[in-house]
């Protein structure tokens, strides 16, 4: 086997790309660790080159000892650069050296690929007024209709069946009329199983070096034991800042009456036990509707007694629905099966009242009373089952909080008594932050109340935006106000040619795409837009904070893990908002400076940057770009920058993947082509969240869990074509948590029914 330094080194000539002081640190630190089983956190900043970093030790550990390594990502991006362009790159290059070529493959899960039997109608049709259900009566008269006929045609000549090679995409309910979840699959027992994407793609992916997939997909496999992944005992975690949220969502639970009886009529004539799921529900639903809308920190008689009828009603209608030996397998009897299920794992989990577990209650106006439980922290979890047996790498460019690893490992089960051993490295940046990036703090602005923007404020941000010509990302800690300045900034920049642009207003990766294009464009937005949007070059030149984003007051695992850190002599501030804050806002700023040349300023509208007793503390987690609250200084810089900006850069297109996830038209045994990894070809500007878990299983958005009857609500009114602001008042819930739930089910409002996924 070659040394670690001559397959890097002939990887980094192969792209050609230069050695990298961080990136060699790296390297060396990924394979001391996997040769000596201890953990690694590993902080590298953009343009340290830190996939090389780790892949090129993925691939000789897995050449050397016939053992796959896992990659998980956050982000639907960087899978695709992984899977696109840095893997297809580096097998050829490697090739020679190596004397064969390595090999990868992506991994996701089953709602991400297209069910072929359920195709051939093996399943019940998810929404009895679609087309689905109609047959071929009148496509026309449907726009759903019509995309499910598309969805039929591209099954048929697709070779990997994967969502994503679908360009331009469907809307999301017509996908789940040709998908599955993994608990409503039939597994062995389905008759087209020999066919099946999913199965195919994991065989497929048995055997080869680098395994690719994401974090919540990762935490499934190590959690419930189902090896979907393969045999490893090597697992790189990318985007680490991300892990704990992911992981957070995967075991995040909620309950209504709503979700009772749907399970009830999923199991309709199948079992005895439907008619009493439907009282179950009605108990349910007198016990909460009187109750406040509280954190509950027992659980009351009346609803022990409740959930405890919900438990075991479910359990037995699990045994009905159980199939019997030599049965024929029924998809709408494993529908039904994997409903009642989740009520049954739902229900005796809220009853268990683990010692960690956070369950709360919120009123819906329209859905009823909502029941939910999540996770206070999931560290000894991911302890026990993410790091234990396989030699585990965390690396992100955003680890190190207030100058130290301590905040991230605490959170994911490094520290305390029966840790793992562990090490801590900062590899660096090879920017030049203080040459390339000013952080401007406005200290003369008031301090953000929670009233809108003061007028100040917004006079700032107009001049911020003149000065730099447009070329603006503005990230706002709420919706709310990413569309007050919009709306404010649209109306006083008419005697210009700058364009706002506004999340909800169309796609993420629409928007971001439309932002790079144009350097006189303006993007607003809120928390998606904090983490992962990579638009390197002259179109973006200015970052503004509008405050520092700290958890909102009423979020009920925030404030939960504050009062358990507190109560236990810690402080919780610190622990739990400050270290909230301190990563949305190193995040935020990273999104300046994603190249060697580039040029720009990071406005902090929040004079307590400067001014609180944490203000040290968040800006030691920021990368060390120039500090200033000079403002004529600031003004002046932007408008230089404006007028010697080169032109800015190409603007990338999806690419098309085969059953194993590698580029289509190509395969891991033959050399990719040049046009598949020019950046114009494969690169993507947006980082966009995973899709939602595939489950009724939901994550807490904003502090509000969504079930499938609130998902079916909110898709049901983009159908009709309703403005964001008009699912807001209709569904008399937070304008960012609907905003957050939209994009995690990639739904756009005020579209209607001609959503495309790109």
């Amino acid at each position: 086997m070659p040394s670690l330094d001559d397959l890097l080194h002939a990887a980094v000539t192969g792209v050609g790309g230069t050695e990298r002081p961080g990136q060699v640190e790296m390297a060396r630190a990924v394979a001391h660790a996997v040769d000596s089983g201890e953990h690694l956190l590993v902080q590298a900043g953009t343009g340290t080159g830190k996939s090389l970093a780790y892949l090129v030790p993925a691939v000789q550990h897995a050449m050397d000892t016939g053992k796959t390594a896992i990659v998980a990502t956050a982000t639907l991006a960087l899978q695709a650069q992984i899977v696109d362009r840095d893997m297809p790159r580096l097998a050829e290059a490697l090739e020679p050296v190596l004397g064969r070529r390595p090999t990868y493959a992506l991994v996701k899960g089953r709602r991400n690929y297209v069910c072929l039997h359920k195709l051939e109608g093996g399943f019940p049709d998810d929404d009895a007024d679609t087309l689905m259900s109609v047959g071929d009566v009148d496509r026309a008269a449907s726009r759903l209709g019509a995309e499910v006929v598309r969805l039929r045609e591209w099954a048929e000549r697709t070779e990997s069946g994967d969502r994503d090679e679908l360009v331009p995409g469907v809307s999301e309910r017509a996908w789940r009329q040709v998908s599955v979840s993994a608990e409503e699959c039939l597994g062995s027992r389905c008759p087209m199983v020999a066919e099946c994407f999913v199965e195919r793609s994991r065989e497929a992916a048995k055997d080869v070096d680098v395994v690719v997939t994401n974090h919540s997909f990762m935490a499934i496999d190590a959690f419930e034991g189902r090896q979907m992944l393969p045999e490893h005992d090597v697992l790189v975690v990318d985007e680490g800042h991300e892990l704990v949220d992911r992981v957070t969502s995967t075991i995040t639970d909620e309950l209504t009456p709503g979700t009772v009886r749907a399970a009830s009529k999923r199991a309709g004539r199948q079992s005895d036990a439907a008619e009493a799921l439907d009282d179950a529900a009605t108990l349910l639903e007198s016990v909460l509707e009187p109750m406040p809308e509280a954190r509950l920190t027992g659980i009351p008689d009346a609803l022990a007694v409740a959930l405890g009828r919900i438990r075991d009603v479910a359990r037995a209608a699990q045994t009905e629905l159980k199939p019997q030996q030599g049965e024929e397998p029924d998809g709408a009897k494993q529908v039904a099966r994997a409903a009642v299920e989740d009520l049954f794992e739902t229900a005796a989990r809220m009853l268990e009242e683990r010692e960690l577990d956070v369950v709360w209650l919120s009123k819906d106006p329209r859905r009823g009373p909502v029941l939910r439980v999540a996770p206070m922290s999931v560290a000894m979890l991911v302890r026990d089952k993410v790091f234990d047996e396989r030699t585990v790498v965390i690396t992100s460019a955003t680890l190190e909080l207030g100058g130290s690893f301590d905040a991230v490992a605490g959170t994911i089960g490094l520290r305390g008594e029966g840790s793992p051993a562990w090490r801590g490295l900062d590899v660096g940046s090879p920017f030049d932050y203080p040459k390339q990036g000013i952080a401007y703090v406005a200290k003369h602005l008031p301090p953000p109340g929670g009233d809108g923007a003061a007028p100040q404020t917004l006079d700032e941000i107009e001049a911020l935006v003149r000065a730099a010509g447009g070329r603006t990302l503005g990230l706002f800690s709420s919706m709310r106000a990413a569309k007050e300045a919009t709306e404010v900034m649209r109306e006083r920049l008419e005697d210009t040619d700058i364009v706002i642009l506004c999340q909800g207003e169309d796609q993420i990766s629409t928007l971001v795409r439309e932002f790079a294009k144009d350097p006189r464009t303006c993007l607003f937005g809120t928390l998606s837009l904090w983490q992962g949007v990579d638009v390197p070059g002259s179109s973006c030149q200015l970052v503004i904070v509008d405050r520092i984003p700290f958890p909102r007051p009423d979020d009920p695992l925030a404030s939960a893990r504050s009062q358990a850190i507190a109560r236990m002599g810690g402080n919780g501030f610190m622990a739990v908002s400050a270290t909230h804050a301190a990563l949305r806002l190193a995040q935020g700023a990273g999104r300046l400076i994603r190249r060697g040349d580039d040029r720009g300023v990071v406005a902090f509208l929040d004079s307590r940057m400067m001014t609180a007793r944490y203000a040290g503390f968040l800006q030691r987690s920021l990368p060390p770009f120039w500090p200033t609250a000079d403002r004529a200084m600031v003004l002046a810089a932007l408008a230089r920058l404006d007028e010697i900006a080169p032109p800015v850069l190409p603007v990338a297109e999806p690419a098309l993947r085969g059953l194993t996830g590698a580029v289509a038209g190509t395969s891991m045994a033959v050399a990719t082509p040049a046009t598949s990894t020019t950046p114009s070809a494969v690169e993507r500007p947006v980082a966009e969240d995973p899709p939602p878990p595939a489950s009724p299983r939901t994550a807490v958005t904003h502090g509000h869990a969504w079930t499938a009857e609130l998902d079916e609500e909110l898709r049901d009114g983009v159908e009709l074509g309703l403005s964001l602001e008009e699912l807001v008042e209709s569904m008399e819930l937070p304008r960012e948590a609907v905003e957050a739930r939209l994009t995690g089910l990639g739904l756009e409002a005020g579209r209607g029914p001609t959503l495309t996924f790109d």
